[in-house]
């Protein structure tokens, strides 16, 4: 399965704050509703790395609009380890972001590469023809999967959020399923890229 294709995953549990960084968590975060959004940080895992900081999710959540009524029910925010095949995941009003793997170039799978190329290309993701039996590589930098993480998964996984939230039957986690957050997303981002790029650069 393609990094590229996000899952819904089943929960995350025992979740433990770096202590440098003085992130206010809960013993009980990932388990019980809180009475405002806690942001955790968790060990990337081996093969991953963490692009993203507690001050990036604060500057970026500034840049979306309506976000006060969007995070309603939203109760935990994971930088989460990594896992193959999953980009960020939401359960029941917490969202993460899954660690980025430390390989930066690798094969795109075509039909994701074919939603997401105006994206990329916004971003200024590099991407190029890798010949017979590569197919499409993208070669990321720090700057251009941070936009990513931020600016696509984050909206994608608040898609699911605004999902839940946004019907009668709340107990089910996203009841619209992946396409659903995938427009959410499409249609977010490009009004909240130019804030982006305004906020913390151009990815070079």
């Amino acid at each position: 399965m393609s990094h590229f294709y996000r899952k819904t995953a089943p929960g995350v549990r025992n979740g433990c704050v770096q202590k440098q960084n003085n992130w206010a968590l809960s013993p009980s975060a990932y388990r019980n509703t809180q009475a405002r959004l806690v942001i955790d940080r968790r060990k990337p895992g081996e093969g991953y790395r963490h692009l993203l900081l507690k001050r990036d999710i604060e500057r970026f959540i500034a840049l979306i609009p309506g976000w006060d009524t969007l995070a309603v029910g939203l109760d935990l925010f994971s930088l989460d380890r990594g896992r193959r095949g999953c980009d960020g995941w939401y359960n029941r009003g917490a969202l993460g972001i899954c660690a980025w793997p430390k390989e930066m170039s690798y094969a795109l799978d075509t039909v994701w590469f074919a939603e997401h190329r105006w994206f990329l290309e916004r971003i200024g993701a590099r991407v190029e023809d890798g010949g017979a039996g590569r197919g499409i590589v993208i070669h990321w930098t720090d700057a251009t999967a941070r936009a990513y993480q931020l600016c696509h998964v984050f909206l994608h996984e608040l898609g699911h959020h605004a999902d839940r939230m946004h019907t009668h039957m709340k107990k089910d986690n996203a009841p619209r399923g992946e396409g659903f957050a995938e427009d959410y997303a499409f249609d977010l981002e490009r009004e909240v890229l130019e804030r982006y790029f305004a906020e913390f650069g151009f990815p070079e």
